[in-house]
């Protein structure tokens, strides 16, 4: 039981999977709306997670670019998410954030 596991065993981090796994197919959230006040904290929670049932490349950072580059954008583009350049295009694809916080941090 590492760092790694501690982090998405927390309370805070479980918290945050569960709002990464409601992100629906074909629509993505950033790093602070799943944890608002805290997006590195996400990304840690994110990084950690080896749960092949978190969609992971549905988590964008706030501009829409990508973290995990072309992997990422090759499972976004088969879901359809739309891009403008390099970017997730933020006004179409971003999932309201309000629909994530049915959990509290």
């Amino acid at each position: 039981m590492g760092a790694a596991h501690s982090l998405t065993d927390s309370p805070r981090g479980r918290t945050v999977l569960s709002r990464a796994r409601s992100v629906p197919v074909g629509f993505v959230t950033t790093y602070g709306d799943l944890c608002p006040g805290a997006p590195r904290f996400a990304g840690m929670v994110m990084s950690a997670c080896h749960d092949p049932d978190v969609p992971w490349h549905r988590i964008v950072r706030a501009d829409g670019s990508l973290a995990k580059g072309e992997r990422q954008r090759r499972l976004l583009d088969a879901e359809g998410v739309p891009f403008r350049g390099n970017r997730v295009d933020m006004g179409v694809a971003q999932v309201d954030p309000a629909s994530l916080l049915h959990d509290q941090l």
